[in-house]
């Protein structure tokens, strides 16, 4: 091994594992193709490729001015090559390039100054670079073309923050809508990058093609999530059938997440297991292990890879939420928004109101920041729901403006849309919240939540039935995630039903999640009305009113805008019948009375 000063550049493809999944060989053969042209580039500017790395590759030069010369080259041959392909064929490379010290040990580099060069790729533009400050000073008098300053940022496992500038070249083709994705949400945001190593084969070669369709739709369903960046198939696919550990692998192509598992198949049942782990410290995350019937092989395969993927994405932005808080005075928008997510994920009054006020200051310091304002109108819904605030019009009409602003800054986002479904069916607009519903279900077939909501669609106007399926379905894939209430949902489809002990034994298990559930505790009592078990009821009633001693019948129906006004009237009977008062006028003269018998 040998130390040396060098010159680092690290590129990939924007948008390339959507386009490899439209089009996997046509595809790689452009990607090969554009490699074999930039190559005469690198040589002529006296650097050397490192290593390819499936969607990119990695660049060393002896000088930060040869390095930076051969960027802009590249970029501009490139936009060249674009220039006459449709959009949606445009393939642009994003470039990362800094200087420092690193290891050489037989042909690779290693290095913090590597790593950085592999972030800064992160916050490049399509069809440009980003470089740090410090190659920047030294290579700027001999530079042609202008640079942007993008100020400083913070970058994961890099411990200061690193001063960036930025350059594209004038007319860069923009990216198709179905490519644009991966840059609705700026680039310095992606803090999570997920690999998906290929599950291993535990049966008979001749099923190797079931593991590797596994791996494949998973990467798939995963990448049609806007939280985190998801390394396409040839980035992970190298590794299959080699024994090398996971922090190796991680460290290879740069993944903060990994997901391995296995498939075994035996006569007619076939059992998969997943796990998702923290390479650098080797922490298992979450585990899940799925039987099955064989049946039709395909329609299994699309299950197993449904429930994966709605498990793994609520754990994935659980972990992100949890991850320990940097320690920087350089607060970015990112930063204020996943310290808001880690007090949302506590589920307390006093830790949503905290989150509010950094969802609220991510979206000062970027308004910008779609998924900020899909979480506050959450926020604005659930507490009104949950009992904790009086649902004004006011509330009301920000959560609306917050949903559908989130929706117009990411619009390829099936959670925005979903939040804007749910804004939508609680204020009794069914064809607008509909249309949002089967919308976020379009963008994102995996996506748990936005099938959730589609039956919040059904249950507003009234199809019982229909929101059953699909409230079960959602509990049964994942009861974890907070941002919606399954349990209680399906709690209320049963009750309307009149199927009441189905109705306690859904409000029973979402109290176990939220003892103090306000709806829950509702639907709880009126259902012991309905089925005449008077003194349970009467007691229910009484924990209710100990926990939100405010509440009225009148008052908590206000915020229900039910289509079927039958439905309202049966949930309004069973409160009455628990003993909830019916209006604040009902508790004044209970004061009264009182207080003349005093």
């Amino acid at each position: 091994m040998e130390r040396r000063l060098a010159a680092i550049v690290c590129a990939d493809v924007a948008g390339y594992s959507r386009m490899m999944g439209s089009d996997e060989a046509g595809t790689h053969a452009a990607f090969k193709a554009h490699r074999a042209a930039i190559h005469p580039i690198i040589l002529n500017h006296g650097g050397r490729v490192v290593k390819n790395t499936g969607d990119g590759f990695l660049l060393e030069f002896a000088s930060i001015v040869g390095a930076t010369e051969a960027a802009i080259a590249m970029q501009m041959l490139m936009a060249e090559r674009n220039h006459h392909l449709p959009a949606d064929r445009a393939m642009q490379f994003r470039l990362g390039i800094h200087m420092g010290d690193v290891i050489a040990d037989e042909d690779e580099v290693f290095g913090d100054d590597v790593n950085i060069a592999v972030r800064l790729e992160s916050v490049a533009n399509p069809g440009g670079f980003a470089i740090s400050a410090k190659a920047f000073r030294e290579a700027s008098k001999h530079l042609t073309v202008p640079l942007t300053d993008a100020g400083n940022h913070r970058f994961k496992n890099i411990k200061d923050p690193i001063g960036v500038f930025t350059w594209t070249p004038e007319g860069t083709p923009a990216l198709a809508p179905e490519l644009r994705e991966a840059s609705t949400l700026s680039q310095q945001y992606r803090t999570a990058i997920v690999g998906v190593l290929p599950f291993a084969n535990l049966s008979d070669a001749q099923d190797e093609y079931f593991s590797d369709g596994l791996t494949e739709d998973l990467i798939h369903a995963l990448s049609l999530q806007s939280f985190y960046r998801v390394l396409s198939r040839n980035s992970t696919f190298t590794f299959k059938g080699k024994n090398t550990s996971t922090r190796l692998i991680a460290r290879e192509i740069d993944a903060t997440y990994l997901i391995q598992g296995s498939v075994r198949r035996a006569g007619a049942k076939i059992r998969v297991t997943a796990e998702l782990i923290a390479p650098e410290t080797g922490e298992q995350l979450w585990t899940g292990r799925y039987d099955r019937d064989i049946g039709d092989l395909f329609a299994m395969q699309d299950e197993i890879t449904t429930n994966l993927s709605a498990a793994i994405a609520t754990e994935i932005v659980r972990a992100e939420a949890s991850a320990p808080a940097r320690l920087s005075t350089d607060v970015t928008a990112w930063d204020r928004f996943l310290k808001g997510l880690s007090h949302y994920y506590r589920q307390t009054k006093e830790d949503l109101a905290v989150a509010v006020e950094l969802f609220r200051e991510a979206i000062r310091l970027d308004p910008k920041l779609s998924i900020a304002h899909a979480y506050l109108a959450t926020i604005q819904i659930q507490s009104i729901q949950f009992g904790w605030v009086k649902g004004t019009r006011e509330m009301w009409a920000e959560a609306m403006n917050l949903a559908e602003t989130s929706v117009r800054l990411d619009p390829r986002s099936s959670f925005a849309f979903s939040i804007l479904s749910w804004a939508h069916a609680m204020e009794g607009h069914y064809e607008a919240a509909m249309d949002a519903a089967k919308r976020a279900v379009a963008l994102n077939p995996y996506d748990n939540g936005a099938r959730g909501v589609l039956g919040i669609c059904h249950f507003v106007i009234g199809e019982h039935r229909e929101a059953i399926e699909l409230f079960s379905m959602a509990a049964q894939r994942d009861n974890s995630d907070p941002r919606y209430q399954w349990a209680a949902l399906n709690a209320f489809s049963h009750y309307l039903l009149r199927q009441y002990d189905a109705t306690l034994s859904w409000a029973r298990e979402q109290l176990y999640i939220n003892p103090n559930h306000m709806q829950a505790l509702a639907i709880r009592a009126a259902a012991l009305a309905q089925l005449g078990r008077s003194d349970e009821a009467s007691e229910a009633a009484r924990v209710l009113m100990s926990n939100y001693p405010t509440l009225n019948v009148d008052r908590h129906l206000r915020n229900f805008h039910w289509k079927n006004p039958e439905h309202l009237a049966h949930y309004r009977e069973g409160l009455l019948k628990a003993g909830v008062p019916l209006g604040k006028l009902t508790l004044v003269q209970s004061d009264v009375k009182r207080a003349a018998e005093s």
